[in-house]
């Protein structure tokens, strides 16, 4: 089976979308968790299955950008998504992890999923300035 054939598109598109509302229900509810103070982040699930998840997600962009033929820092918009997507991973790390108060974090879980929606709105319209 060759992996770049052109009719796994539908697929690969569905994987790298479901990955993505994991990765935002999830971050979504460790979020909570941090505003709660909730011990549920430090499980071990709470720590791991993000990991998982996240690679599955790069692994289906990446899959999904070469059988388009489109390329960061070559196609503008998918350059945007890498730049947001890392903001969004600096920010959600602060929020989740690195934070000093309770506070930063919140502020850092905010602009994260700003970020977060940055990166859907540029896939979705194919536009870095979302105009």
């Amino acid at each position: 089976m060759n992996l770049l054939d052109p009719q796994l598109f539908p697929a690969v598109k569905a994987l790298h979308l479901a990955t993505v509302a994991i990765t935002v229900a999830g971050f979504i509810l460790r979020g909570i968790w941090m505003i709660r103070g909730s011990a549920y982040l430090n499980t071990r699930a709470a720590r791991t299955l993000p990991h998982i998840n996240d690679t599955l997600l790069l692994m289906s962009a990446i899959w999904a950008a070469a059988l388009l033929g489109q390329y960061p820092f070559v196609d503008n918009w998918l350059t945007a998504k890498v730049f947001g997507a890392i903001a969004y991973i600096l920010l959600g790390s602060i929020a989740l992890t690195y934070g000093k108060s309770r506070r930063i974090r919140a502020a850092a879980f905010a602009s994260a999923l700003i970020c977060f929606g940055y990166v859907v709105a540029v896939a979705l319209t194919k536009n870095p300035l979302l105009i």
